[in-house]
């Protein structure tokens, strides 16, 4: 199966927002632009904007193929 398709665009920012946001980020174990995603998700659910569920990330090695024969 392949990967969700994730559609990508450059971004600036201020850089005392994007130092900001790498503080809060490593507070939560996560990466800047999984974060800006949390934060976009709650902005957006506070509008009444509703977004589909991301798909989980499959994370680890892919499963052995296996030979028949």
């Amino acid at each position: 199966m392949a990967p969700p398709t994730r559609k990508s665009f450059p971004l600036r920012l201020d850089p005392a927002l994007f130092a900001a946001l790498e503080r809060a980020a490593a507070t939560d174990f996560r990466s800047v632009n999984v974060e800006i995603e949390v934060l976009l998700r709650e902005a957006l659910g506070r509008r009444g904007i509703k977004i589909a569920p991301a798909e989980p990330v499959r994370r680890g090695r892919p499963p052995k193929e296996t030979t028949d024969g």
